[in-house]
């Protein structure tokens, strides 16, 4: 059995807080790059050049990417062998949250009632999924949700019937629903499969996957080169100003299901996709 302290967790997750929230993505940087060269409308092409000059500034900086660094989604791949000493792992987790969060000097937008709204903003606490694996280590994942684009996911109970051309409708009109509230160009996460729940979450851990590397299930990685292809024919645009770069990546998990369900959800990412990851 290993022993990994509280306060080494928290350590860990205050540092990827910054980094996350001050730090683009490669892989999203590199789309931004790419979408830039092809880009063709003037408007378009100025915007691009500004994500792109607002990137390099946050890194150069440390400050945030965006204002909003949203609500933190914390994944857990938690060891069998690991034991988390000297206090609880999501007190810790929520304790770097809040530390990070501070010295970052990122925005706390975290109320305290969702009803109620009264309480004065937080920092904490954030969403924290665990998944018990094999092995002697942890790795944790901060994954900074701004809601502009998180208040546009959908979730649908198709029949099981159905067929992939009217999950498709549902995704691309999901998509053009929500157009410029959403800052594209985006990345369209999806779920497909468990309940309306899992595929929930499905949909949001699949924007974790990097958008440079192609889906290993042939299937779905024709899917999502036939999303990615038909989104950004939508004409939206960055910053919903029109355009043929309306869409940087589109990622797709799956999981089983009751053989008289087909759950399919939707979550968007903004241009600012944000994670950055840790092992200990």
């Amino acid at each position: 059995m290993r022993r990994i302290s509280a306060s080494t967790i928290t350590g860990a997750v205050a540092e990827a807080c910054i980094e996350a929230n001050t730090s683009l993505r490669g892989d999203v940087y590199r789309a931004l790059k790419q979408c830039l060269r092809r880009e063709r409308n003037k408007r378009a092409r100025r915007i691009l050049k500004a994500l792109i000059d607002n990137a390099d500034c946050a890194s150069r900086l440390k400050v945030a990417v965006c204002q909003d660094t949203g609500l933190p989604y914390v994944f857990v791949e938690l060891g069998q062998q690991v034991q988390i000493s000297g206090g609880s792992l999501v007190q810790a987790i929520n304790t770097g949250i809040r530390q990070g969060y501070k010295k970052g000097c990122l925005r706390n937008s975290i109320i305290a009632h969702p009803l109620k709204r009264k309480a004065r903003p937080g920092f904490s606490p954030g969403i924290v999924h665990i998944d018990v694996v094999r092995g002697r280590q942890v790795n944790i994942t901060i994954f900074p949700k701004g809601f502009g684009s998180e208040n546009k996911s959908v979730v649908k109970m198709f029949k099981p019937t159905e067929d992939i051309e009217r999950i498709k409708e549902f995704i691309l009109h999901s998509v053009q629903e929500a157009g410029p509230d959403a800052c594209p160009p985006f990345v369209v996460g999806v779920g497909i499969g468990g309940g309306a729940d899992q595929a929930a979450l499905l949909a949001k851990k699949a924007l974790l996957r990097r958008i440079d590397k192609s889906n290993p299930d042939r299937l779905l990685a024709k899917l999502e080169t036939d999303l990615l292809k038909e989104i950004n024919q939508l004409g939206i645009g960055p910053s919903g100003l029109g355009g043929k770069t309306s869409c940087l990546g589109v990622n797709i998990l799956t999981y089983p299901t009751h053989i008289a369900g087909l759950a399919v959800a939707v979550n968007i990412s903004c241009h600012a996709l944000r994670s950055a990851a840790k092992r200990l």
